[in-house]
């Protein structure tokens, strides 16, 4: 399911003239490291992901995500973006990377 999350926000990036550019999930939260152009707003893109992901996590692993939720939602309401301008680039993808990934 994370490929699939990550494909996904990968398209939508794109689409939005923009870049994810790590991407990586523990069991109960996803963290996204993308770049935007300064005229998106980062939480229109964030509540589109949710609500594009959500939709097509549960048309192809309706059961899998049945045996967890039992209602239809997948996200949670909240978010944590954080604007990280002057940061190396390499300490955030290594962040990311470091995630204990589900098997």
């Amino acid at each position: 399911m994370l490929d699939r999350i990550e494909a996904l926000a990968r398209e939508r990036a794109a689409g939005w003239d923009g870049e994810l550019i790590e991407m990586n999930g523990e069991a109960d939260h996803c963290h996204f490291l993308l770049a935007l152009p300064p005229h998106r707003p980062v939480s229109d893109f964030v509540n589109m992901l949710k609500t594009n992901t959500s939709r097509l996590l549960r048309r192809d692993f309706g059961p899998e995500l049945a045996e967890t939720y039992a209602e239809s939602v997948l996200w949670s309401r909240s978010y944590c973006v954080i604007s990280v301008g002057g940061a190396p680039l390499e300490v955030l993808k290594r962040y990311i990377e470091q995630q204990e990934r589900p098997a």
